[in-house]
């Protein structure tokens, strides 16, 4: 069995978690593809922002 490659996250956007429209600004942004890709949004509560990532499998 061959083992699963590890998978990166690249960052394609960030966004303040204290924006009065809470995560909306992150999730419209990944919903658009965010640069053509296929994108979510996750919470980095170190640094209280909504992150818009694309997961990336190194090469």
């Amino acid at each position: 069995m061959t083992p699963a490659l590890p998978t990166q996250r690249t960052v394609l956007g960030r966004f303040r978690a204290g924006h009065p429209r809470g995560s909306w600004p992150a999730d419209e942004y990944a919903a658009q593809g965010a640069q053509g890709t296929d994108a979510h949004v996750v919470m980095d509560l170190p640094t209280d922002q909504f992150l818009a990532v694309a997961n990336t499998t190194p090469q």
